[in-house]
């Protein structure tokens, strides 16, 4: 018997590659005989180039890179020479768990640090460099990347504007003959999970500036400043950032890298797909494993349970989800091809306490589905 695990990270508790660990280390006991193949999974967000390294092999890359608060961080990228390929997570320069979460606020973060991780790629012999758009701290739509990059963002004074959110308040030009010239040279792709445009009630700082830290009136006003920054493009560079789908991922970086640095967006979770070996895997497995921290009516769209039960569902194989918490409206996902899906939870509890335990919690969750198949006539 063959059994594939293929799940994404549970959010600040474990990266795919442990959550997939922590799977099998439950389910091997129970079925001692069975092959198991892991494939780490991301949609785009944390752990996105730690998926590629995972199953196409590489070398990471660490570089000191300021974090969203502007405080130093070590980031990291991966570079596979072989595709000529360099991937990279805004999470890792720019994520929110960089900023301890009484500080959070993304009137004040900046992705400059992203735009530094794409200037140290760029001193790799590449031809492309994908972008995993996701778990981000920011709302600067990507003016952290621009300035990174040698983009000039100026006041009406002509100064320069603190690449945040709230400093898109204050900007007037916008000149991009600086820019780096090997942006010139290289294909840069951006990995989605979602497909928000940039303003507008289902954009970047309506529906994710409250989990960044926004309050209503931070809401009101970084709404108005993004308005502003996707005004000064059209009238400026004839540039419109403002309503194709990605735009607002990643607090408007869709919007930047699409809109202005000519990348291509696709969903994050298909790219990966499509670029590994995952499909053959997936097609020769007797069961699949997935999951995430949490599934609810979001998870279809984009989401890598969603997208491993399509690929799998096509070969008749049964895709079982595991999750750290479950929500309203999963039941959607039956439709998919989702077998069946399990909490990995034991009873209510604190989320630090789910965080701390997420390891113990899906060993005994894979212990229990092993059981399960155990009984069904599998060894």
């Amino acid at each position: 018997m063959h059994i594939v695990i293929a799940p994404d990270s549970f959010k600040e508790g474990l990266s795919a590659r442990h959550v997939a660990q922590a799977i099998e280390a439950g389910m091997v006991p129970i079925l001692p005989n069975a092959r198991f193949s892991q494939l780490p999974m991301a949609d785009g967000g944390e752990g996105f180039a730690q998926s590629f390294l995972d199953q196409l092999g590489g070398e990471r890359y660490h570089c000191e890179v300021t974090g969203p608060d502007f405080r130093s961080v070590t980031a990291e990228f991966v570079i596979n020479r072989e595709h000529r390929l360099a991937v990279i997570d805004v999470a890792s320069a720019s994520g929110l768990p960089l900023v301890p979460q009484h500080a959070r606020h993304p009137r004040h973060t900046t992705s400059l640090g992203t735009g530094e991780l794409i200037r140290a790629a760029l001193d790799h012999d590449i031809d492309e460099i994908i972008i995993g758009l996701g778990g981000s701290a920011t709302n600067d739509a990507g003016a952290g990347i621009l300035t990174a990059l040698g983009a000039k963002l100026l006041d009406g004074a002509g100064k320069p504007i603190p690449p945040t959110g709230e400093g898109l308040g204050s900007l007037m030009t916008l000149d991009l003959d600086g820019l780096d010239a090997r942006l010139n040279t290289v294909k840069l792709t951006a990995a989605c999970d979602v497909d928000n445009p940039l303003c507008g009630p289902h954009g970047a700082t309506t529906v994710f500036g409250p989990q960044k830290g926004a309050r209503e009136e931070d809401i009101r006003d970084l709404e108005q400043y993004l308005h502003r920054f996707a005004s000064i493009c059209h009238l400026q560079l004839g540039q419109s950032i403002c309503h194709f789908s990605g735009a607002g991922a990643a607090g408007g970086m869709g919007a930047t890298l699409g809109g202005l640095l000519g990348a291509q967006l696709e969903p994050g979770v298909d790219l990966l797909l499509s670029r590994t070996h995952a499909h053959h895997v997936l097609a020769q497995a007797d069961w699949v494993i997935t999951g995430e921290g949490r599934v609810d009516g979001q998870t279809q769209h984009g989401k890598v349970p969603a997208a491993i039960a399509r690929i799998a569902h096509a070969d008749d194989v049964p895709v079982i989800v595991l999750a750290g918490s479950v929500g309203d409206d999963c039941e959607a996902l039956y439709q998919t091809g989702v077998t069946a899906i399990f909490p990995i939870q034991a009873g209510p509890c604190e989320l630090s306490d789910a965080l701390m335990n997420s390891k113990k919690n899906l060993m005994r969750t894979g212990e229990n589905i092993a059981r399960l198949i155990r009984l069904a006539g599998y060894t």
